[in-house]
């Protein structure tokens, strides 16, 4: 590891927060037939199908629609970059009118991904109660009120640190690490 880096999730503590948000997901939606997961393109969405699977571990017969979201037009700063954005697939084949959205992405920093998460949401219909839920909350340099109600770690970190989830799906491990940029 390089010295500008350390791990603040390893994976088996990585499993563990995932098998403890899937458990408070249970006991504050225990009538999941009103619930929905929709995970925020590209990386929350590994998140969510991640904790579909725990939530049907935990018990098979709880019944849970699970959905992605591309918010790449949503963004306040997708006409700033250098090079153009490439969108993700939405994949949303159910209702959200009247339901509770958890909305689900790896790491809250600034909130601006978030409420661009929210715009492209209510373009589906309006849900009766949205939640939040990320794997990682930074909190400082938040830009935007918006706070997690389930957050697998808190971490402290300045903004010239970043944060990078690696997925077992993609990557081929989980773990998540705090590093800085060597050119910062």
């Amino acid at each position: 590891m390089k010295k500008n880096q350390r791990v603040i999730l390893d994976s088996v503590h990585f499993d563990l927060i995932i098998k403890r948000l899937a458990h408070q997901l249970i006991e504050n939606h225990s009538d999941s037939t009103s619930t929905v997961l929709l995970g925020l393109q590209p990386r929350g969405i590994y998140l969510a199908e991640r904790l579909k699977e725990e939530l049907l571990s935990i018990n098979k017969k709880f019944k849970i629609e699970l959905g992605a979201l591309d918010i790449t037009f949503y963004r306040d700063d997708f006409r700033r970059r250098d090079h153009p954005l490439i969108p993700s697939e939405t994949n949303l084949d159910f209702i959200i009118e009247d339901k509770t959205v958890i909305l689900i992405d790896d790491v809250l920093f600034t909130g601006r991904s978030i409420r661009a998460g929210l715009d492209a949401m209510l373009a589906f219909g309006r849900p009766k109660r949205v939640e939040l839920l990320v794997l990682v909350n930074r909190r400082y340099e938040r830009q935007l009120p918006i706070q997690a109600k389930y957050i697998g770690k808190n971490v402290h970190s300045v903004s010239s640190e970043r944060v990078k989830v690696s997925w077992k799906q993609i990557d081929g491990e989980d773990k998540v690490i705090l590093y800085t940029p060597a050119n910062e």
